[in-house]
């Protein structure tokens, strides 16, 4: 299995520092953001992987990574032109997947869990995989809605939260997943919305999900990062 990382957009929530470079290179603690998303896949047993960033660093992200190769994985690169969304990001990486499963996490998500176990046992599935983890802020995330110990809808930063059970940043997906997001149409937002995605799967009833135990942050704020700093500081 081939792994993704989506380290694309703007940054505008954590100006004037990505003014200077992207939000993934920003450092958490004591490296850069991105090294810890890297390492959550290696970890899992994934060491072919897909950096997807925007045309503006992305001469930062190679120059800092090179081939890879000083970090135990074998690294390729995809240019996203636009902030066009998770979704869009993603499909620049459907020559890579080569018509094989795939992992993807967001380059500012950083976990303390080991997605191993569950990277094994997606090989012998089809569809989709989520992760949820239970949230303070639920407005600020793709919210899931469960019954019966399913996952029925997920909901794009819902002004009315139904659950406080966000899905994180990482995700497992077959092939069908690109074709899905040639579907898509872009939201409101004008972008092409992942949760579009795994709504799909659900409606298909292919999509499964697992727990996030340990420590999760989406390190997209000044508040996020510095509160992921600490907990970097504290492994330490």
């Amino acid at each position: 299995m081939k792994g993704i990382i989506l380290a694309g957009g703007n940054g505008t929530r954590l100006r004037p520092l990505t003014l200077i470079t992207n939000k993934h290179l920003l450092p958490v603690y004591n490296k850069p953001m991105i090294l810890y998303p890297l390492e959550t896949l290696r970890k899992s047993g994934i060491d072919e992987i897909m950096i997807v960033c925007g045309k503006e660093h992305a001469g930062h992200f190679m120059n800092f990574l090179s081939s890879g190769e000083n970090y135990g994985v074998k690294l390729s690169y995809a240019l996203q032109h636009d902030a066009g969304g998770i979704a869009e990001a993603l499909g620049l990486a459907e020559d890579f997947a080569d018509n094989g499963k795939i992992a993807v996490i967001l380059g500012d998500n950083i976990f303390e869990d080991d997605f191993s176990n569950n990277i094994k046992s997606f090989r012998k599935q089809n569809g989709a995989k989520v992760f949820i983890k239970k949230v303070t802020d639920p407005t600020r995330f793709g919210i899931a809605v469960i019954k019966e110990g399913k996952i029925i809808s997920i909901e794009e930063k819902p002004k009315n939260p139904k659950s406080n059970f966000a899905t994180v940043g990482f995700y497992l997906y077959d092939s069908d997943v690109f074709k899905k997001i040639k579907n898509l149409k872009p939201s409101k937002r004008g972008e092409l919305e992942i949760t579009d995605v795994h709504n799909m799967y659900i409606k298909e009833n292919n999509l499964s999900y697992g727990v996030v135990k340990g420590f999760w942050s989406d390190a997209g704020t000044f508040e996020s990062l510095f509160k992921t700093s600490k907990w970097a500081l504290s492994r330490k």
